[in-house]
């Protein structure tokens, strides 16, 4: 008599999504010259085996016995899954160029820290590479702009977590980028970026030693955090979509992959274009 016990589960995303995966996964085997029958599952298998894999963050080992495939070939899958989607992911002044044509009003920058389980990396000072001081666990930061309404448009590639969102803007050039488009799209951003207060927008701060803050400076604080609200829905979206952004076992140097290809899919879902109905009223 069988000890196992099997059950019926339904995949929590359009069929389309999983055709649209299983079709790049086609053309990524003929561009390999992968000759037919030599793959243990076919496309649109593999493309659920993924696609389970960032919607519920299903174990490998369970998507391997699942599929009836070793463990090694599971985590190969995968990779190959986010390489293929990841490489559709937009770049960031094309990004900004539409985001112009579009009439969109701005757009917001903010960072994330995407929790992984690897540790104890030697970094700078001997200081844990993957350690985040801010949010006391080991993760990959990760640069999101996103439209007015919240909407994630652009991820960057990911940086150790125990770098500040500054400096990770920098090394990802993203300042530099941002300054070639403004002051036709003003971007929002929070104190983090105090840096480059010269090219994002970012909240007016009492420095030690002057008067308190105006009813001006106050009112335009009061504008700009709730604007910078309506645009962190980007991350949550993200992360509550895919529960395998909730926290990577996977190597921490892939979570910028792993982002980009949850960005195509996301946008490939819901069927998201950019338009200025994603903008709201903003004033300066």
């Amino acid at each position: 008599m069988p000890t196992s016990v099997t059950y019926t589960a339904t995949l929590s995303i359009r069929r389309e999504t999983v055709l649209f995966l299983a079709t790049l996964l086609r053309e990524e085997r003929r561009r390999r010259g992968t000759r037919r029958g030599r793959r243990a599952i076919t496309c649109f298998t593999q493309a659920v085996l993924i696609l389970r894999w960032f919607a519920d963050n299903t174990r490998i080992t369970q998507l391997a016995i699942d599929h009836g495939i070793s463990r090694t070939t599971a985590y190969r899958y995968l990779h190959e899954g986010i390489d293929v989607l990841a490489s559709l992911a937009p770049d960031l002044r094309d990004v900004l160029e539409k985001a112009t044509h579009a009439g969109l009003t701005h757009v917001n920058l903010d960072g994330i820290v995407i929790a992984t389980d690897r540790v104890a990396t030697p970094g700078p000072n001997r200081a844990d590479l993957w350690w985040s001081g801010k949010h006391k666990h080991h993760g990959g930061n990760i640069q999101v702009i996103s439209a007015p309404d919240g909407w994630p448009l652009w991820v960057s590639d990911v940086r150790p977590g125990r770098e500040h969102d500054m400096t990770c803007a920098r090394q990802h050039g993203i300042i530099t980028t941002l300054a070639t488009f403004r002051p036709d799209l003003p971007t929002l951003a929070d104190l983090g970026y105090e840096g480059a207060a010269d090219v994002v927008r970012v909240p007016v701060k009492k420095k030690s030693g002057q008067p308190k803050l105006g009813h001006d400076q106050h009112t335009y604080n009061k504008l700009l955090r709730g604007l910078r609200g309506i645009g962190e829905r980007a991350n949550a979206l993200l992360t509550v979509t895919f529960k395998a952004l909730r926290r990577v076992s996977l190597d921490p140097w892939r979570i910028g992959k792993i982002v980009q290809a949850a960005l195509v899919l996301l946008n490939h879902e819901h069927n998201w274009t950019m338009s200025a109905s994603h903008s709201v009223i903003f004033s300066y």
